[in-house]
């Protein structure tokens, strides 16, 4: 086994270098799509709707007439926080989710 750097084989840390290539290269295709896929999140039962892509640009925030009624701004302030969380951590679980796939469960950092 000498001069084979204990891999079992001629050329295994180059196969070893060309998958960890490989793997890179998908998570990069992969981090691009994400970034534009359209994500949603909402509170209130529908009241307010945040939509977004995977970078984090909201890019529509719809807030049912009915809420502006009652006038309590402080409610709207919430239902608006909480939608944008819910969408993010929607994203999240997605992305996460994906990335899983292309690294085979490895938890690297994306």
């Amino acid at each position: 086994m000498k001069g084979r750097g204990g891999f079992g084989g001629g050329g295994g840390m180059a196969n070893i270098m060309r998958q960890a290539n490989q793997m890179q290269n998908k998570m990069k295709a992969l981090q691009e799509e994400l970034a534009q896929r359209e994500h949603e999140g909402s509170a209130g039962g529908g009241a307010v709707t945040v939509k977004f892509r995977g970078d984090h640009e909201i890019i529509a925030v719809q807030i049912k007439p009915e809420v502006l009624q009652s006038g309590d701004v402080e409610m709207l302030q919430d239902l608006v926080i909480t939608a944008v969380n819910d969408g993010l951590r929607k994203a999240k679980d997605v992305n996460a989710k994906e990335m899983q796939a292309v690294t085979g469960g490895f938890g690297l950092p994306f």
